[in-house]
Formats: structure tokens, sequence, C-alpha cells
């Protein structure tokens, strides 16, 4: 049996996705009493409750492309309980790959290993513990601090800005450099592939984004990502199913 998907793994999950679940329960129900008393009609009430679970259905796409992303390497059961509590993809995919690296190995290649499995885990676990601890004790002072900074002056605020802005253009480059660029010691291959994969998610990122901008689609906007994430998925399997394996398989580093 796969230790990747064996019980121990799913008893795990279902005691995470339980908690989770009865966390939300519970703080639902404590919402609606709290809201009945202030005197909030129950068809607000319930207008609430039907619009919030409508407004979760984007992330939960993206977060089920994230599973599916990481799932041939970890299996199903371990990126399902890591982003069933907190997660994305970009910070998964980063500290999966750099614990990985340490083995000569990558997400791009399945785990056979416990020892490398369990590396994994523990560190995107740990590593997600970082920001429920530090936030609440950080966060407001380091809020206010930049506040002060930027309100003095407009260059301070524009220079908040490039920074922020740069800081998010590097993270979206070293995930472009890994597709055009990455050697077999990564244990990945750039190739043919990996760039027309990277091609089709930007076309459909951009066209998503013109239809929200343009045609004044905004509810279109939370389900951008997803969309673009499947249907550059799409795109790679008939590619691969289209073109000769000469195409499909050629890589050049």
């Amino acid at each position: 049996m796969d230790f990747k998907t064996g019980p121990l793994m799913y008893g795990l999950a279902a005691g995470v996705i339980v908690f989770v679940i009865a966390q939300s329960l519970f703080f639902m129900a404590k919402a609606w009493k709290r809201g009945r008393e202030i005197g909030i009609p129950p068809e607000k009430l319930k207008q609430t409750v039907v619009s919030s679970m409508l407004f979760t259905l984007a992330p939960a796409v993206s977060i089920f492309a994230t599973v599916l992303a990481l799932a041939s390497a970890l299996g199903i059961v371990l990126p399902w309980i890591r982003l069933s509590v907190i997660g994305n993809l970009a910070y998964e995919t980063v500290a999966a790959e750099s614990a990985l690296d340490v083995f000569g190995s990558s997400v791009a290649e399945p785990i056979t290993d416990p020892e490398r499995f369990s590396t994994v885990a523990w560190a995107m676990t740990i590593g997600s513990c970082f920001p429920l601890v530090l936030l609440p004790v950080f966060c407001k002072k380091i809020h206010k601090a930049m506040g002060k900074v930027t309100s003095k002056s407009k260059s301070a605020n524009a220079l908040g800005n490039i920074l922020g802005t740069a800081a998010f253009i590097g993270i979206i480059s070293a995930f472009i450099a890994k597709s055009v660029a990455s050697a077999p010691k990564d244990g990945q291959h750039a190739g043919f592939m990996s760039v027309a994969t990277l091609i089709s998610a930007m076309v459909f990122t951009i066209a998503l984004d013109y239809l929200c901008r343009k045609k004044e689609l905004k509810k279109l906007e939370p389900f951008v990502l997803p969309i673009a994430m499947f249907g550059a998925m799409g795109i790679a399997i008939l590619l691969t199913q289209v073109l000769p394996v000469g195409i499909s398989q050629y890589v050049w580093r």
C-alpha cells in the first residue's frame, strides 16, 4: 500500500476536515445568534449566508487546482490536508520544492521515499505556522509604522507601492524561469511543453482580464486564476495527445 494514501493519512485528513467544518459551523451559529440579538432580519441573514457560500466557490476551485497540481508528487491526501486549513499554490509549491531540492528532486517527480515525504510535510506545515504566530503579534505595529512612513510624502508612498509590485514580479519571474530554463539537476526539464503551458496560462489570464475590465464582468474576477490554471492544463494535455512525440517531449535543458 502506498504510504501517501494509507489509512493513517486518510485518518489525519478526516480529523482535520471534521475540525474545520465543526469550527465553521460553530462560528456561523454564533454569528447567526448575534445577528438576531442586534435585530438583523432572518431574510438578511439568509442572504448573507448564501452570498458567502457563493463567494467561496472561486477560492475552492483554486484550491482544488492546487491539490491536483501537487497530487502527482505528494499524493492526494497531504495537499488535501494542507489546503483544508491554510495555504495556496505559490506557498505550497515553493515549500515543497525547497524541501525536495535538498534531496535533488522536485514536485515534478512522484515521491517514493517516506523520508522525503515527511520532510516535505514538515516544511509545508511549519512554514505556514509562522504567519499565524507573527501576524497577531507584529502585524499591527508593522502596519502602523508603514502607514507613518508612507503618509509623510507622496514619494515614500510611491516607493512602498514599487517595492510591493517588485516583490510580486520577482515571485512570478521565478516560476517563469523554471518553465524556460529548468535544468535536469533541478529535477525538471525546460522544453516545448513547459513553455507552451506557460504561454497558454498567460493567454487565458490576459483574455479573462480583458473581459473583466472591458466587459465589466466583475463576478468573473475571482475565477480568473483557476480558469487560467485549468485551461493551461487542458492545452498541455491536448498538445501531448495531438503533437508528435518528438515535439511534445522536446527539451533543451
